[in-house]
């Protein structure tokens, strides 16, 4: 499996060798055995030179292939996933008082999230094992880009969501020929009715949290960064938080670059949450375990009352010397309106959590004015159209009369 060595647990340190349907350690059990694929950087470091990934002409995370747990020769979907943009967002970082800020901007996406990173490597793993079928809980994102990638490679698919997914997702579902499962309880409540249908059905496992080949594709964004920013790791990545996989799977990035030498720094994380459903922020912050929460908040996609890949965040924060923090709905509100009017990129509420939460950090002095800081927008915001109108207001609506359109616009202070 290109340069793939194995399997190691998170928890009890065992090393396994990479088997079709292993997804957790069998010792530690499927909570806490959570595995990392372990790469042989040694053989990448010498057979894989860094002008090629600089030269090549495939414009998608497949110019990674050497880091990523995938067979060269099998196929692929046709659409493209990967290589977003980074824009340097100069109005934004004044707004921020930060004067070397960049957004990734990942709604740019097949399916508008970074999720389709994880799925397309999941819809080519199913492939290699023959299997036909693939299904996953999802508070949304994940589910689309899964149905999406799945529908470009001619596999079915069944995708569990909670009753409170947003339209715009669950119309993507359907149009991409998904079965939709709309469970009426909580993300918690259709996670665990899924994993008990794939073992049921023997359906190829999607759900991130699990499935340890899917944070590989989620790394990717980390070696874009990286690329995109002349191979110079930035100082700080602000990012979202749910089950803890991007998170986890953004430090796995840049490690695999720093371990082959391709980087000369590792970055600081900073993993942001709601204060309505901040499991992990919370644990970080008080220095203690973290335990289950309600869900309840307008980031549907991170509204994770107990998530599954929680210790790979944690370790992820930690070991990159970072931080995280929970903000409130209203700042998450504000964030979508600062990044649209400064940048003209349209993120979801879930999707400039991390944001919102960057600009926390910098009001409180944690994040200096000339550090380098990338934030990670996870979604675009027309998933959530409802939301992005809660954060930007109602147009302004008049009769065909213009002189009620002056009267209207004498209030905005027009001449």
């Amino acid at each position: 499996m290109n340069n793939v060595i194995g399997l190691r647990c998170i928890h009890c340190g065992k090393e396994l060798s990479a088997k079709p349907g292993l997804y957790t350690c069998p010792a530690c059990g499927p909570r806490d055995g959570i595995l990392d694929v372990v790469y042989d950087y040694v053989k990448i470091k010498r057979s894989v030179p860094l002008e090629r990934v600089v030269h090549s002409k495939d414009y998608s995370l497949f110019r990674y292939l050497p880091f990523l747990p995938v067979e060269p020769s099998t196929p692929r979907p046709q659409l493209r996933v990967g290589l977003s943009p980074l824009y340097r967002a100069a109005n934004l970082g004044e707004a921020l008082c930060l004067n070397h800020l960049y957004v990734k901007d990942d709604g740019q996406n097949p399916t508008a999230s970074l999720k389709d990173r994880a799925s397309v490597i999941a819809v080519m793993k199913a492939v290699e094992e023959k299997m036909t079928t693939i299904a996953c809980s999802s508070t949304g994102n994940a589910a689309s880009s899964l149905a999406g990638n799945a529908a470009a490679m001619g596999l079915k698919t069944f995708i569990f969501v909670p009753g409170r997914a947003p339209q715009g997702k669950v119309a993507q579902l359907l149009i991409f020929g998904a079965n939709v499962i709309s469970v009426q309880g909580s993300y918690s409540d259709a996670f665990q009715l899924s994993a008990q249908a794939i073992e049921r059905w023997g359906w190829y496992n999607r759900n991130a949290a699990v499935n340890p080949y899917l944070v590989e594709g989620k790394k990717t964004v980390a070696l874009e960064i990286a690329e995109q920013l002349d191979w110079k790791a930035p100082d700080w990545v602000a990012v979202s938080v749910g089950d803890g996989c991007i998170i986890s799977g953004v430090w796995k990035g840049f490690q695999d670059l720093y371990k082959v030498g391709w980087i000369d720094k590792l970055p600081k994380l900073l993993g942001v949450q709601s204060s309505g459903c901040s499991p992990l922020a919370d644990a970080v912050q008080e220095n203690r375990p973290w335990h289950p929460v309600e869900e309840n908040t307008i980031a549907d996609s991170i509204a994770v009352g107990v998530p599954r890949n929680a210790e790979k965040a944690l370790r992820a924060v930690r070991e990159s010397h970072g931080t995280m923090v929970a903000v409130s709905d209203e700042e998450i509100l504000g964030a979508m309106r600062l990044l649209g009017r400064s940048s003209g990129i349209f993120g979801e509420p879930a999707g400039v959590t991390g944001l919102a939460g960057l600009r926390t950090l910098v009001k409180q002095g944690r994040i200096g004015s000339e550090e380098r800081v990338v934030a990670i927008v996870t979604g675009n915001g027309l998933k959530d159209v409802k939301n992005a109108i809660n954060a930007a207001g109602e147009p302004i609506k008049v009769e065909p009369s213009m002189e009620q359109l002056v009267v209207e616009l004498k209030k905005l202070q027009l001449p």
